[in-house]
């Protein structure tokens, strides 16, 4: 009998959460098949099966709250009697491939790699059934990891076999399908082309074969489903020239259909879709949930909020916005001027900086700036490295990079992590006011709002200025409220006098 022991969970992590058990008791498991995930306040952990053989029992429940070295559960070696029982099948199937010669070869369709320190993830809705044929590079189906969407296409021309459901999770290099070569499968989407001219038209079907439908991921041919669109119609804005699901959702409202005129004669009742849906949570968003409520939990969170006046800023920016993006081949926006003045404070205010481990506070002497970004699929909060060397210039290149990077789904695992203090802006959507949510571990959080013209009160004159909102959300266990008001006072004074960040004063 072999112990499936908890491993070690990395640098000041102590325990770990039972996420879930891949088998039951009883079931047979090969050695190194994956048999529980762990999840830490950092990572998720695989833990394999020992040996050969049958998973004697299951020490501990999804749930439990397990340490280093805890046995989790045991392995009853001896596993081989149940080989030939597999092999059987495989025995049949080989023998079925003999007696039909004029089958080509099958090629397997395969997990790819799905990004740094990505270990798995969920098998998508499959564009096609078994059965269908398909046409190489033709979109299949889409693998959700807990950060980005991969798409898998069709290897070759032939006839598609699923050897993986939607939902299932899967691994890189695992077997997900199948495309045999065959010449009858290449010819079948010939064969059946004269069809669709006799069938009555249905442009919303999100099964239509030809046009851009072929490579609509799930989510856009469910909006497209719903909404009877013509997929052809719909113009695409995606990084492949592919459709999004904002463009899809963008096109509904070009495709509503006119009122029908009244008729006296009764109507058949209109249809009427389902009052409530229920819908799989994607990695991503289960990702988001847990940390978001994990950050609520933990932290002691308090928001305090100030105004700044954003005359100065937005004159400096008219000013110099076309000669500084001749020179330096971007535009100048808002983002560099906060981002510049969030580190000035993080200097003159290092609490803000830090972070909590146990009962010892983490000065950080690093600026490593989070900057949220809303994607099709999520919040994602990649990090911009060294703020506190960059220029403007800099700072405006790299968070337009990191933002292409998320809408494109190309972010890294490493891009993601190790943020001292983020920034979020939910001006751009024209939020006049928000309470922040903090990035855990992180102490910080600086909301950016809608700029609003409004009646001030200017040396005894009521002007009218643009005026922003600042929010900024702290961990009152190393914040104190002093401290975080004059973080966010320095910040305004900045902001409102950006010479004095030029001045160093």
């Amino acid at each position: 009998m072999a112990d499936i022991l908890t491993p070690a969970l990395g640098e000041s992590v102590t325990e770990a959460t039972i996420a879930k058990w891949t088998k039951k008791v009883g079931d047979a498991v090969k050695k190194d098949e994956l048999l529980v995930e762990l999840e830490t306040d950092k990572v998720s952990l695989e833990v394999v099966a020992p040996a050969d053989g049958v998973l004697g029992a299951i020490n501990a429940a999804e749930g439990d709250t397990v340490v280093p070295g805890t046995v989790l559960g045991s392995v009853t070696e001896g596993g081989a009697a149940a080989a030939p029982a597999a092999a059987a099948p495989a025995k049949a199937a080989k023998a079925e491939t003999k007696a039909a010669p004029a089958e080509a070869a099958a090629i397997d369709i395969t997990v790819p790699v799905m990004g740094e320190s990505v270990a798995e993830g969920s098998m998508g809705k499959w564009l096609k059934k078994s059965g269908d044929a398909v046409k190489k590079d033709e979109l299949l189906v889409e693998i959700e990891t807990d950060k980005v969407a991969v798409e898998v296409s069709a290897p070759a021309d032939g006839v598609l076999t699923i050897a993986a459901d939607e939902g299932a999770t899967v691994t890189p290099g695992q077997k997900i399908g199948s495309v045999s070569g065959s010449g009858a499968a290449a010819s079948a989407p010939t064969a059946a082309a004269p069809a669709p001219a006799a069938a009555p038209a249905n442009t919303g079907s999100a099964q239509v074969s030809g046009g851009k439908n072929d490579t609509l991921s799930p989510a856009v041919q469910r909006v497209v489903a719903e909404n009877n669109l013509d997929p052809k119609a719909i113009a695409a804005t995606g990084p492949k020239g592919n459709i999004t699901k904002a463009d899809a959702i963008a096109a509904i409202g070009a495709a509503a259909p006119a009122p029908a005129p009244a008729v006296s004669a009764p109507s058949a009742p209109r249809a009427v879709g389902p009052r409530e849906e229920r819908v799989k949570m994607t990695r991503l968003r289960q990702t988001i949930a847990r940390r978001l409520k994990e950050s609520q939990n933990t932290a002691a969170q308090l928001t305090t909020f100030n105004e700044v006046d954003m005359t100065n800023v937005m004159a400096l920016r008219t000013q110099y916005k076309d000669v500084f993006e001749k020179r330096h081949g971007v535009k100048l926006g808002f983002m560099s001027f906060f981002t510049k003045a969030v580190v000035a404070a993080l200097h003159e205010i290092p609490a803000v900086n830090a972070e909590i481990d146990g009962t010892d506070i983490i000065y950080k002497n690093h600026y490593d700036i989070g900057v949220a970004v809303g994607t099709e699929k999520g919040l994602v909060v990649p990090v911009l490295r060294d703020a506190d060397t960059l220029s403007l210039a800099g700072i405006e290149k790299g968070i337009g990079a990191l933002g292409k990077a998320a809408r494109d789904g190309a972010l890294t695992m490493d891009q993601m992590q190790g943020g001292t203090f983020t920034i979020t802006n939910g001006g751009t959507y024209g939020s006049l006011m928000s309470t922040p949510i903090l990035n855990a571990p992180q102490s910080g959080i600086l909301g950016m709002h809608n700029i609003v013209q409004r009646p001030m009160a200017i040396n005894g004159e009521v002007k009218i200025r643009p005026m922003m909102y600042l929010a900024l959300s702290y961990d009152h266990r190393i914040v104190d409220g002093k401290e975080a008001v004059t973080f966010l006072v320095r910040i305004k004074e900045l902001l409102e006098d950006p010479q004095r960040a030029l001045l160093d004063l």
